[in-house]
Parts: C-alpha cells; sequence; structure tokens
C-alpha cells in the first residue's frame, strides 16, 4: 500500500520519475493556512527519521486512517474556521490535514515526533504523581550514565503541568537531586523540568546501589500524597532506571503497595549487560508496570513511550473519551503579526482506541486526534466594542497561568529577529493582575469559581511610559468541558451602556464612503475569514458591500455595523468645521495644526491634514504601522484612552517618544475629552502647555512622560 509521505511527496529521482511514496501532490498557497502551500482535499503523513517508513505497522496504519480524509474534508467544509486537524499514531506516524509538503532540518533529518507532543501526551493518559529513581553506582560509568540522563530526559519531557515529578539517585544511601524538595513532589512545568535536566547533567556514578531504600522513600512520598489529596489524584507511579538488581525485594512490595498496587513500577535496565534482567523484569511485572532493555542512545526514546500506553489502558478500556485542552503554544508561522498576545493556539484533543471486541480487554491506544484552535477565536466572543474604552477579556488555565491577555508578550527582539520568550506560556496570571496582591481573583479562577471583583489599578500604556489610575470591576466564570476561566474586566465609567441611534442605510452609506473615514480592520464588522471570496475585503469594503446588498452572503454584526453608521452620520459635520479651519491657516505657518483627528468607541476614525504628508513630524501617526494610534484587536487608541479619563471639555496634550525618531522635529498631540484631536508640531504645543497646564510647567527633558 503507497501512502503520501509529506518529506518525499512531488520529489524526482535522476530518471525523472516521481519516487517510492513522493508521487504528485498538487500544493496551492492558502491565505487561511498562513500563506503556506497546502492541499485542502487531502491529508498526508509525516514519519519521523527514526521510524521506518514502510515498516508494515506503518503501511497498515496509513491504509486504514486513509477514512480521515473524508472527516477532515467534511469538518472543514461545516466550520471553514478551522485550521489544522491530525491524527497522531502510537507507531509513530503523523496524519495532517490539509496536506503539506514537510522539510527535514539542515541535517536532513525529521526530529519531529507526534508522540513527544503535549497533546499527545495529555490526552494518551491521565496526571500522574512521577518519582524518578536513578542508580548512580559505580557500575553506571561511562555510556550507561550518558544513557541514563538521556532517559530521564525524555521522561521528563513526556510530563505536563497537570503531573507532579521528583527525581532521587541513589547509590548506599538515598540522594534527591534538589535538597529543597526532599520528601514531597514538584508541578511539573516546564521550569522545575528544565532544572531537573540541569541537576541531573551534573550527577556523577560511584559507590554501591542499595534499591531498597530508594523504594521505600519513593513509596513513602507517594503514600503520603495520596492520602492527604495532593498531586494529581491520579496515576502514581515509580519510574527504576538501573543496570541491574540483585533481588526481587519482594518484602520492601509487601509493605508498601501489594495487593492494590496503588503505584505502578516501569523499570529501565541501562546497557547490554542482561546478566540481572529477570530480577528488574519481575519488579516491574508484578507492579503493574513495564520492564525495557535500553542498550544505546537510540533505543530511548521508543522505550520510554511504552510507559503512556500502559498508564492509558484503564482509560482506553473503559472507553472513556476525554477532551483536552492544552496550554497555550506559538504558531511559529505568525511571528511577524501585529497583535502578538494573538499568535497564541491550543489544542483539542482526544484519545483514539480500538474498538474490537477480541481486543478490548488489552487497552490498545491507536493514537490522538486533534485540532488546532487559535486564541483569536476565542477572543472573538468578547468584541472589543462591548468592553469599552478601557475593558479587555483575559483567559487562564487550571494551573493559573495566562492562555491569552492583552498584557501578555510572548515575543522578544534578539537584533532583527523576533523569537518566543523562553516560559511564554507559563506566564502567571499574578504576574499580569498584579495588583491582586492576595491572590483572591486568581484562586478563584483556578478553582473554576464564578464571581465579582472590583480593584483600584495602575495601568501602564505606551510601554510603560504613563499610567492611567483606574477602578475595574471582574466578572469570572469558568468555562465548561475546558480547564480555562474567563474573566471580563470593565472599567468604572466605561463598557456598561451603548448609545445607538437610528439612522437610514442611505445616510449612513453617504458619509461612510468618504475616504477621509475608516474604521477598525482589526475588529470584525463583518467575517471575512470564511469564505475565500471575502479574505481580500477591507472590514470597510465588507460593511459597504453588506450595506448596498452587493453581497447578501456576507455575516456581519448588526449591533456595531449599526453604531458605526450612527457615527458617521453624526461626525460628518466636523468635516466641514476642520475644513473652514485649514482655509484660514497659511501654508508657510510652521507653528500651526498639522492634523485633526476624531474617533468614537465603535472604532470610526476621521482625519484632516493640514500639511502636506510629506511635512507631518511623524508620518507613522494614525496608520497601521503605529498600533498605539488606531484601534486594535487588543486597545482602543492611547490619545482615545488617556482623554477619556479627563473631564469634558479639557485636553490633554503630550509628545509621542519614539526612538526612531531621533532629533526629528517631534509633533504633540493635543486629545480633547472628547476624543476630537489635534496633531501640531513641538513649538507650538510647548508654548500651549505652558499657557493651560494648571500645575507647575516641566521641561521635557525633566521627565519621561
Amino acid at each position: 500500500f503507497d501512502y503520501y509521505n509529506s518529506v518525499l511527496i512531488n520529489e524526482i529521482d535522476e530518471n525523472g520519475n516521481y519516487v517510492e511514496l513522493g508521487n504528485e501532490f498538487i500544493l496551492e498557497v492558502n491565505e487561511h493556512f498562513n500563506d503556506l502551500p497546502v492541499n485542502t482535499s487531502l491529508s498526508n503523513i509525516q514519519v519521523p527519521t527514526n521510524v521506518y517508513n514502510k515498516d508494515p505497522d506503518i503501511l497498515n496504519g496509513a491504509y486504514w486512517s486513509e477514512a480521515l480524509n473524508i472527516v477532515f474534508n467534511e469538518n472543514f467544509m461545516q466550520d471553514p474556521t478551522l485550521t489544522w486537524q491530525y491524527f497522531g499514531s502510537s507507531m509513530g506516524f503523523f496524519r495532517l490535514y490539509p496536506g503539506i509538503k514537510w522539510m527535514p532540518d539542515g541535517n536532513g533529518v525529521i526530529s519531529f515526533d507526534c508522540r513527544n507532543r503535549g497533546w499527545y501526551i495529555q490526552a494518551a493518559t491521565s496526571p500522574k504523581d512521577i518519582i524518578i529513581l536513578l542508580d548512580i553506582s559505580g557500575s553506571m560509568k561511562g555510556l550507561r550514565m550518558t544513557i541514563a540522563k538521556h532517559t530521564i530526559n525524555t521522561i521528563l519531557d513526556t510530563l505536563g503541568e497537570n503531573d507532579f515529578v521528583n527525581i532521587i539517585a541513589y547509590s548506599d544511601y538515598v540522594h534527591y537531586v534538589d535538597p529543597c524538595f526532599e520528601g514531597t513532589l514538584v508541578q511539573a512545568d516546564r521550569d522545575n523540568r528544565e532544572h531537573f535536566k540541569q541537576l541531573v547533567d551534573k550527577l556523577n556514578a560511584k559507590g554501591t546501589g542499595v534499591v531498597s531504600k530508594a523504594l521505600i522513600e519513593a513509596f513513602i512520598i507517594l503514600n503520603k500524597f495520596n492520602e492527604t489529596g495532593q498531586g494529581s489524584l491520579c496515576n502514581q507511579a515509580i519510574m527504576l532506571i538501573t543496570d541491574g538488581a540483585v533481588e526481587e525485594y519482594e518484602s520492601v512490595f509487601e509493605q508498601y503497595n501489594w495487593p492494590d498496587c496503588k503505584v505502578r513500577v516501569f523499570t529501565y535496565l541501562i546497557g547490554r549487560e542482561v546478566t540481572f534482567a529477570e530480577y528488574v523484569k519481575w519488579i516491574a511485572c508484578n507492579n503493574k508496570g513495564y520492564y525495557t532493555h535500553i542498550s544505546t542512545l537510540a533505543d530511548v526514546q521508543e522505550n520510554v513511550m511504552e510507559y503512556l500506553h500502559v498508564l492509558s489502558r484503564p482509560m482506553v478500556i473503559n472507553h472513556d473519551h476525554d477532551i483536552i485542552w492544552t496550554e497555550a503554544y506559538m504558531d511559529n508561522a505568525l511571528f511577524q503579526t501585529a497583535a502578538h498576545s494573538l499568535l497564541l493556539m491550543t489544542t483539542v484533543a482526544m484519545p483514539v482506541f480500538s474498538r474490537k471486541n477480541e481486543t478490548r480487554a488489552h487497552g490498545i491506544l491507536l493514537g490522538v486526534v486533534g485540532s488546532d484552535v487559535p486564541l483569536r477565536e476565542l477572543l472573538k466572543l468578547a468584541p472589543r466594542y462591548k468592553l469599552g474604552v478601557h475593558g479587555y477579556a483575559f483567559l487562564n488555565t487550571n494551573n493559573g497561568y495566562i492562555l491569552a491577555h492583552p498584557d501578555l508578550r510572548p515575543l522578544y527582539k534578539d537584533g532583527k529577529k523576533v523569537k518566543p520568550k523562553p516560559n511564554y506560556n507559563s506566564v502567571d496570571v499574578s504576574e499580569v493582575e498584579w495588583e491582586d496582591t492576595d491572590e483572591i481573583l486568581r484562586t478563584a479562577m483556578v478553582n473554576g469559581e464564578t464571581g465579582t471583583m472590583s480593584m483600584n489599578v495602575k495601568v501602564p500604556v505606551e510601554e510603560g511610559k504613563r499610567v492611567l489610575f483606574l477602578t475595574n470591576d471582574y466578572f469570572y466564570t469558568h468555562i465548561d468541558d475546558t480547564p480555562f476561566s474567563l474573566c471580563i474586566v470593565l472599567t468604572r465609567g466605561h463598557g456598561e451602556s451603548l448609545f445607538i441611534g437610528n439612522v437610514s442605510v442611505e445616510e449612513g452609506l453617504h458619509d461612510i464612503v468618504q475616504p477621509d473615514l475608516t474604521i477598525a480592520n482589526e475588529w470584525i464588522y463583518c467575517v471575512t475569514d470564511i469564505d475565500s471570496a471575502h479574505r481580500k475585503l477591507s472590514q470597510k469594503a465588507a460593511v459597504i458591500r453588506y450595506l448596498s446588498g452587493e453581497d447578501p452572503d456576507l455575516e456581519c454584526d448588526e449591533e456595531l455595523v449599526q453604531e458605526v453608521l450612527f457615527d458617521a452620520v453624526v461626525t460628518a459635520p466636523i468635516e466641514a468645521y476642520w475644513t473652514a479651519i485649514a482655509m484660514n491657516v497659511s501654508e508657510n505657518n510652521e507653528d500651526g495644526i498639522e492634523m485633526a483627528f476624531l474617533g468614537t468607541r465603535a472604532g470610526l476614525m476621521r482625519n484632516s491634514l493640514f500639511v502636506g504628508k510629506e511635512k507631518r513630524s511623524n508620518k507613522k501617526f494614525f496608520t497601521a504601522q503605529d498600533k498605539h494610534s488606531i484601534f486594535t484587536m487588543d486597545h482602543f487608541p492611547l490619545w482615545y484612552r488617556r482623554a477619556a479619563e479627563h473631564p469634558a471639555g479639557s485636553f490633554v496634550y503630550y509628545i509621542p517618544f519614539e526612538e526612531d525618531m531621533g532629533k526629528k522635529t517631534r509633533s504633540k498631540t493635543v486629545t480633547a475629552s472628547t476624543a476630537v484631536s489635534v496633531t501640531v508640531n513641538k513649538k507650538m504645543a510647548i508654548a500651549a502647555e505652558r499657557s493651560r497646564c494648571p500645575c507647575t510647567w516641566i521641561p521635557e527633558s525633566c521627565h519621561p512622560g
């Protein structure tokens, strides 16, 4: 049986023929899939380098899983917002829809193995408490110790935030790799896993291995956690990594684990020597575990994965279709997108098991099926225009980590490159909602509670150069069938009511088509990302087509469209006012107004230039390049937010501080509390600020903003 191998497709040999497993596979660039060349009719299969791509198990799995092509297609037809859909097999192959061309790394290696991914491991097993026992006796020197350390690192890579772990090294005595964690288990989050890896790497082999003391220590910790309701409250296991055992340690198991065998024991025999293999195998098989022999570094990956199949058996036998949602992770293809907090994805996945009656008692896990969900799709359920000037929504996991938040900045600049921060997906709620000093909000959301609370907060804006003092109301609740909680944050005085007036479509259309009027292109007035015919449309163009009846298939937010139509009609007269001012401004008057602009809560913006574009001091202002000055999915414009916090009729003056402006003449933005604004040059602005500011004048060089 032949299948489309994602690495070999469209490859041609020296005779001009397609290579084996590499037949012609049509690929077309698709905007919905990050502008990658894909095939939306078929899926194809990726096989890691350490798995033979014509192994009978791989061929058999590729054959029966081909039926997923129909399912994937139907899913995408029913919900065009879906992104990647896939099936990860327990044999190692990965079926991905839509099909793509998979490129090896610089060394020609395909290192991606779906069985190592967080979504696969979480779906295939339940949460677990793990204690790893490492033999560091003298016989473990050299290659054996290298293999043992690699085995521990691989086990750690299979753990996630819902798991708990500790590592004990033993020889003549029991030695915790981190003395601070003595007698306990710690959450297997990214930081702790990396911490353990560094400590394990420093271990040296010496002395005589005494297994019984280490086993007793491990059983005491696990039993204590089980009795006190700590840890994962699910599976418990001991991982014994050694080059041999001189006895069966039956008395230890009789005292601490038999007859219930609540703790599984997995054993890993390291090295080529098998003299003591029987004892090591007996320990695993009599404690509901699994025995593996690892003689080379290449054997580690496949052998470690076996424990996952054992832990999945009870779930498979009971046919528990537990749906899991992963923590946030980065979609590499979207690094250059503007709204960095919206680059993140989550995966929804579930296990797939054999339904054959003759094998049901064996609990055979076939793999895991899943789909990626961009977090921006979840945040669309809390539209910006409904939350007011300073309002926002955020999501966090049951471990207290942020899934999506306007203040989550997962990327940093390394020279000209943009890279994800090492701990971008393990930022705690308390690090962004830092006013919650008693962790009342954090605790309630982690526990999945529903409720409200209020806090006085200091909100940094303009990258920390300025601060707004606000009173926020927090409304939080748990999202059913997920490990997530949602919080809506509204600022007192904003976001609690809407102002809607009735205007005719004809009147609104006349004003909205004007070239000086724009609407927030990151907001969703009309859904343009489902139908391929609509993807090239700006939001303004989509609204115009919807209102004019040109495109009856467009799905639009009628409430928001009604708001923006009303705003367009009400603000239209200001054009004549600005024109009258412009006529009185001398072209040679360099001390005059450069630009006037206006914004409304519905995301509408108008502007009028009083000088030529080439004479503007800050050419980025009011363009998509300057995210602070326009409406985005994350926030209202900075000038709008600052003006909203002042009494009606007052003015706010400020000089934008931009590194790339250098020593050029800086423009001064004068923002009225009615969100009607003008941009003037620095000389006029300082004069105005001196004459109007009721407080002591402070030179620009003496204060940061």
